[in-house]
Order: C-alpha cells, then structure tokens, then sequence
C-alpha cells in the first residue's frame, strides 16, 4: 500500500531575524555564498529562476531582493507606530519575529513542482530546462490565505517558495501583532499553559490539513497518538555531537570563503585604484589638449601665424582628444563597474562575517547543549534513585525521626517530589498562574514567592535558573502556612 503524503507545518519563535537568514530566504546570495550552498548539496542554483514570492492580495511574482526582511520588518512597524521592544537592548529579550515552514512530503512537493518533467538530482546537474508547474503556485496561494486568516495578512513580512533545494517548501515570516498592534506571541500562538498550547497546535494542524486535502497531502501522525519515545542518552548525545561536527565544518568552510573574498577584496581594491590613477592622467591630458587647441583656435582667428600650419596642428590635436575622450570613457566606464565590483565582495564579506559569527554562537550553544544536558540526565537518574531510597527510608521512620527533618529537602523528597517537579515545570515554562493552581490543587500553600522570582534573572545560567525555580516549587507545594505538620 502506497504511503500517504503527509504535510508539513514547522513554527518558530524568535527574538528577531538576522541578515544571514534573511539573505538565504530570498537567495540574496553572491558567487561564494552560492559555492558553499552548492558544495553543501542541498541546493540547485540551475533551479534559481524558479524560486518566486507571493505579496499582498496574493499575487505571485520573482523574489524581490531589494530590501531584506529585516528591512521591511522595520518599515512596517515604523508606518503602523510600532516600536521594536528590542530596540536598544543589549540583548533582545522579546519574541517579536515568527517563521513558518509549510511543506509536505518530498515526492508529493516535487510532483507539484515539477509534475512528470525529469528532474537529475545528480549533485552539479542542470536542470534549467524545468519548468515551474501552476499547481505550487495555488497551493503557495492556499497556503497565504490560510497565513492571512490565521495571523493578518498585515502582519505577513516575507513568504517565500524555493523550489531550488531537495524538498520544495516555503519560508512564511510575520510579527506575532494582535489587533491592537501590540506583540503578542504567547496570547496569538502559545497560549495560557501547556495543556492550551498542545490544543491549539493541534487544532492549528487539523485546519491545515482541510486545505491541503486537496493537494493530497495528509495530517502528519500525532507524537501522542503513536507512541513515538524521545531519544535515548546515547541518541540525543550523538544527535548534538553530528551538529556540533557539521557547525564547525561550516565554519571552516566559512573561514575559506572569508580568505577567497579578501583577496578578491585586495584585487579589486588595486584595480580600483588603477583606474582611478588612469582617469585622473586622462582627465589631465584632456584638459592640455582642450587648452592648447583653444590657443590655436584663437591664433587662428587672429591671423597670427601660418593659417595652414595652425590649421594642420588643430586638425592632429583634435585627433588626439577624440582618443583621449574615448579611452577616458572606457576607463570611467570600467572604474564604475570596478566599484560596483568591490561594494558587492564588501557586502558579501559582511554578510558572511555575520553567518560565521551566527555558526560559532550555535556551535558554542550545542557543545554547552550536550555538557548540559548530559548533566541533566545524569542528575534525573541519580535524584530518581536517591527518591525511591529515600520514599523507602521514610516509611519506616519514627514520627521523632521525620520531626528532624521537618522543613527540609528531604523531607519534600520523600513526601511530595513528583508533585515539585512538575510544578517546578510550569514554573520553567512560564506558566505562573498555572503553577499557583496546580500548587493549591495539590494541597500546596501555592505561594511564597515574591515578583522578582519569576523569570530568569539577568547573568543567570540554566542550571542556576532550574535550581531557583525547584526551591520556588518546593515553598509552593508546602501545605499553607509554609511549614510540614509537627507530628506526635
């Protein structure tokens, strides 16, 4: 039986976009970001012409590169009265930007792409001759409308098709505004609590799969439904190794393309500076000319001197300065095209500066990923351990014995651990209210906390900010009054 196509919605928060992503959604891409794109293996830049956008009123058209996404993310704020709550800080703290991915699976995208036409997938291939079918372009425009019901066509920076990579797909940027123009990705996306948030993702995934029905493209398989398991240790440390691996090979990779465009830099910058030597000696020679001829002229004019003689010399002169104003306007000519020449390698350069420096951060944020969350692991099976020794202990206790430890960790360990984690979780997770609910619930006192401990504090690590949340967790499931009842 022949597998179900199944359709693909990805989203992600962020607090903002950079000009690295925003130039590989729009293929804002010079010679060298294209060579490392290709030797990647991904990409088709035979297909290039391919890719195309679709802007307000649903209109498809070629990708426009003339301004970027962060570009217009500003220009759309500053028209609505909208002020950037990242602005000014040193490091953003607010989700202000959300990405979306809609796709599907491979064969089925293809086949909307491209239909019967024969495409090599043999790496360096050309496939310039493949024609864009109409059927991606209205479901690309199914896809829009769906965008513009959900979250506000207004609010729709960027959607872009590239159907120049292995699995055709789109690229879908907005601000996460709600109508009163204020960000709101919690209120818009997330939801109150967890429990709301998988209900509206799930509900958001089912509407999705009403349009694309129509495109043969199922509703993905529910992680719940199925029994999928997270990753073992082993995986998930081989998982974030392979990352950290290909980053760095990235980088490298990076590092190369840096070396090539500052000696491309350095040869257009002598080039640049040739011609503009040899401009400047043109211009001077053009000046002498144009003098002395107008000196002869007014010989001429005067009767001073032999006519034929003057006449003779105008004439070789005026030869000369036609030379000298066509090769002078070759010269200018190439000057420009050199400056332009050197702005782009310029920009090209930055942009790449800027990659690398975005790989390094996510190469530095894996590595303390697969220390941290080794950490995590290893501290989950020893605290589980710890647990079940101390639940075991405790029921065997006097009442003077259990009075000793009243108050303490232990004593929160042994009666009431499973009930602090998970409202520690919530805490993490930022769902306050829900915390508090779920501690009086519980039988908790639910408070115990002043405003200032919500949050992650300014400096402060993960470790650090999972700790203070766990001592929060543990104040608030204590019965009320903050204390354990004294026993007899």
């Amino acid at each position: 039986m022949a597998k179900t196509a199944k359709q693909v919605m990805d989203i992600r928060a962020s607090k903002g976009i950079s000009n690295g992503e925003s130039d590989e959604q729009q293929r804002r891409w010079g010679d060298k970001a294209w060579a490392e794109a290709l030797r990647r293996g991904n990409h088709d830049r035979t297909r290039e012409h391919l890719n195309f956008e679709i802007v307000k009123g649903g209109i498809v058209q070629p990708i426009d590169k003339s301004k970027r996404i962060t570009e217009r993310m500003a220009e759309e704020l500053m028209k609505r009265g909208i002020k950037d709550p990242n602005e000014g800080l040193n490091e953003p703290k607010y989700r202000t930007c959300v990405n979306i991915i809609f796709g599907g699976s491979r064969e089925r995208m293809r086949q909307l792409a491209f239909g019967n036409q024969v495409l090599n997938e043999e790496h360096g291939a050309d496939n310039s001759h493949l024609k864009r079918l109409p059927e991606i372009e209205q479901w690309a425009k199914d896809m829009y409308e769906f965008a513009c019901g959900k979250w506000g066509e207004e609010n729709i920076i960027g959607f872009y098709v590239h159907l120049d990579e292995l699995n055709p797909h789109l690229h879908c940027t907005l601000l996460p505004l709600d109508k009163d123009n204020k960000f709101a990705f919690k209120r818009l996306f997330a939801g109150e609590n967890i429990y709301d948030f998988k209900a509206r993702t799930t509900a958001l995934h089912n509407e999705l799969a009403v349009v694309n029905e129509r495109w043969g493209l199922g509703r993905g398989d529910n992680i719940a439904e199925t029994g999928a398991k997270h990753r073992s240790t082993e995986e998930y440390r081989r998982m974030l190794t392979s990352e950290c691996t290909t980053l760095e090979e990235k980088i490298e990779n990076h590092k190369a393309v840096l070396d090539h465009l500052q000696a491309d830099i350095r040869l257009a910058e002598r080039r640049v500076k040739g011609l503009t030597t040899m401009v400047a000696n043109l211009e001077n020679q053009k000046y002498e000319l144009e003098e002395e001829l107008d000196n002869l002229r007014a010989d001429l004019k005067a009767g001073r001197g032999d006519s034929e003689e003057l006449r003779t010399r105008i004439h070789r002169l005026d030869s000369q300065l036609q030379k000298v104003l066509d090769n002078l306007a070759d010269k200018k000519g190439k000057l420009n095209e050199a400056d332009r020449k050197l702005e782009e390698l310029k920009v090209e350069m930055e942009a790449t500066r800027e990659r690398t420096e975005e790989l390094r951060k996510d190469a530095y944020h894996i590595a303390d990923n697969i220390e941290q969350q080794t950490r995590y692991r290893m501290t989950d099976a020893l605290y589980g351990e710890v647990a079940d020794t101390l639940r075991t202990l405790w029921a065997t206790m006097t009442d003077e014995q259990k009075n000793l430890l009243s108050g303490t960790v232990l004593e929160d360990v042994a009666e009431r651990s499973e009930k602090i984690i998970e409202c520690g979780m919530l805490l993490l997770c930022g769902y306050i209210d829900h915390a508090t609910d779920f501690a009086q619930g519980s039988g908790g006192g639910g408070g115990g906390s002043s405003d200032k401990d919500w949050g992650r504090l300014d400096g402060e690590d993960d470790m650090a900010w999972t700790r203070r949340m766990m001592r929060t967790a543990r104040r608030m499931m204590r019965p009320s009054g903050g204390k354990s009842v004294k026993r007899k």
